[in-house]
């Protein structure tokens, strides 16, 4: 096996030497760290392939840099260990990545079996790349979440097992499912997507299954089931949690046999269907409180791609916004914008709690508002997303200046005082850059920010600001 580069991020000092003469002895590169801080500093100076992480350093827990760890690029395999075990860590570990879950004391072929194994699936993960390019309209992002949603999305379009697709409403769902059917060898067929949330319960059956005529009042004639269309394709069952319970049953069934009986039909029907299913609720709690079937959860998540939310992927912002603007600027024969600077930092500090579909349209609204200007300013945002954006920065700022002040007890103000304190500093920083900006054209400089004449003159009277032309 190929030397390998491992990072033991460990306070133990004895443990450490112990488990580095180890890793040299399988022929790898080894670097110890002994805090949280020292080991995400070293983690992103430098490429590895497994990191050992213990869970009780002096600075904190290593849970919580693990997410920081898994963000590197490429993202490293990273085996926890602990002497404070238990299901509730090794979960959370789990759910946060990590590639394995050890506890103290362990044996040396304890560390080896993990360390081995990890590698070699390093190895066949890097020789499997793909032969031609993933067909990806309108999933965009670079950051570590999505690149490790898109390698499971090439492993699910390479295969005909069910999938799970879980992530909070805007996140791209769909558009995930649209990828998973484009790059499989279905793709010539149909994708059919079902909305479970929308069809009324009463016309669920006949929908999914079709019916015979006269099969119930007003079926005057005989309708093909969106299961039998969606044969030799893709059937792409949106919103899953929705299902009635009765319908789940029935469906439980047409997975196992793909086959199933139209509404008043006599004769079973055959469909080579792929599925795909996609919901924002927690299947698993549903599952204990007896409202979503345990088999039929087993069946449909063969395979899962947890979506993030925007907000753990606020690095993406820029590409998404150069991603949709032209279109939308297409789609309203609006001519291409530019951006100063400063817009993005209001995005990239906003929360997005409804997500890409949120983004996408607020960059309507901001269109609107920017009309024939060419190029977009913080002023074009709606004021949600621009205060949200003030509190936060003002937020940080405050615990910057809090987590600086060593030995100094801790002083927490009203959120009035914070916010207003907030909205003053960026103030400040907007008309120290507004003013050189507009070359202190007092008229300019009102136009592009929105402000009244003399409201502009109050507030470069309250921060001293001068530079007027």
């Amino acid at each position: 096996m190929a030397k390998a580069n491992v990072l033991i991020i460990e306070d133990d000092k004895t443990i450490c030497n112990m488990m580095s003469n180890m890793v040299r002895r399988l022929g790898h590169d080894v670097v110890c760290a002994f805090t949280s801080k020292e080991g995400v500093k070293k983690a992103h100076s430098e490429i590895y392939d497994v990191v050992f992480l213990d869970i009780r350093l002096p600075d904190g827990s290593g849970l919580d840099i693990l997410p920081s760890i898994r963000k590197t690029d490429p993202s490293p395999e990273v085996i926890v260990i602990t002497g404070a075990g238990g299901p509730d860590a090794a979960e959370l570990a789990m759910e946060n990545g990590a590639w394995d879950y050890i506890e103290k004391p362990f044996s040396k072929i304890e560390i080896m079996v993990p360390l081995t194994r990890a590698l070699q699936y390093r190895k066949e993960k890097k020789a499997q790349e793909p032969m031609v390019a993933l067909k990806c309209e309108g999933i965009v992002g670079n950051s570590a979440q999505m690149r490790a949603c898109l390698d499971l999305l090439t492993q699910a379009a390479s295969t005909d097992a069910s999938v799970l697709i879980t992530g909070e409403t805007g996140t791209g769902k769909e558009l995930f499912a649209q990828a998973i059917h484009a790059n499989s060898s279905r793709a010539n067929k149909n994708f059919v997507v079902v909305d479970c949330a929308a069809i009324p319960e009463t016309l669920v059956e006949s929908m999914l299954f079709g019916h015979i005529k006269g099969a119930f009042t007003g079926a005057d004639k005989a309708q093909e089931g969106l299961i039998s269309q969606a044969d030799g394709g893709t059937l792409f069952l949106d919103e899953v949690g929705e299902l009635p319970p009765l319908v789940q049953k029935a469906f439980l069934r047409v997975l196992q046999e793909h086959r199933f009986r139209p509404v008043g039909g006599r004769r079973e029907i055959e469909s080579d269907f792929r599925l795909v299913a996609a919901t924002n609720r927690d299947l698993e709690k549903m599952t204990q409180r007896r409202r979503f079937r345990n088999d039929l959860l087993f069946r449909l998540r063969s395979m899962t791609i947890e979506l993030p939310p925007l907000r753990e992927r606020l690095e993406d912002i820029k590409d998404l916004v150069f991603y949709y603007m032209p279109k939308l600027c297409e789609r309203y024969g609006t001519e291409p914008k530019g951006f100063s600077p400063e817009f993005f930092e209001a995005p990239a500090a906003y929360d997005w709690p409804g997500n890409v579909r949120e983004l996408v349209n607020v960059l309507e609204r901001v269109l609107v508002s920017a009309r024939h200007d060419p190029t977009l300013f913080p002023k074009h945002l709606p004021t949600h997303v621009r205060v949200r954006g003030m509190l936060a920065s003002a937020g940080n700022k405050a615990k910057d200046n809090a987590t600086g002040s060593a030995g100094s007890s801790e002083i927490l103000h009203t959120l009035r005082d914070y916010r207003e304190a907030g909205i003053r500093e960026l103030e400040q920083q907007y008309l120290e850059r507004l003013i050189p900006l507009t070359g202190g054209n007092i008229k300019k400089a009102s136009r592009i920010s929105g402000l009244s004449r003399s409201r502009m003159y109050a507030l470069l009277k309250k921060y001293k600001i001068s530079g007027l032309a």
